[in-house]
């Protein structure tokens, strides 16, 4: 139910980023991915005073992993990344940007050139 909500929202915004500011950088989707990612942020980083998380575990889950993932994966990401770098693990940080960043281009690349073939 989350993540068709957050693909609902995406989708929305999205669109509506492209009809404000039609562009050939892709801005509906970098901003979606940004408002994501402070989302993300925001809703993981929120802790009472004692600073136990602000959410109730269920609906925390069900923000962060179900409509925060069906808005942006990269809010995730970038989450996991930076809770790598905070616990000291810089090297592993970096090799998950790299390789996040690396495979999944090389991937959309290789789905792309294998749908492009099947059209042929």
């Amino acid at each position: 139910m989350g993540s068709a909500l957050g693909g609902m929202a995406r989708y929305l915004a999205v669109n509506g980023v492209y009809r404000l500011w039609p562009h050939h950088l892709p801005f509906g989707t970098i901003a979606v991915n940004v408002t994501g990612c402070l989302l993300m942020g925001l809703l993981a980083g929120w802790r009472t005073p004692e600073g136990e998380p602000w959410l109730k575990p269920d609906l925390r889950e069900f923000l962060l992993t179900g409509v925060l993932g069906g808005y942006t994966t990269f809010s995730a990401f970038s989450l996991q990344t930076l809770a790598l770098m905070r616990e000291g693990h810089h090297q592993a940080a970096a090799a998950n940007v790299l390789l996040s960043v690396g495979l999944c281009l090389g991937a959309v690349a290789f789905g792309y050139a294998v749908s492009s073939g099947l059209r042929s």
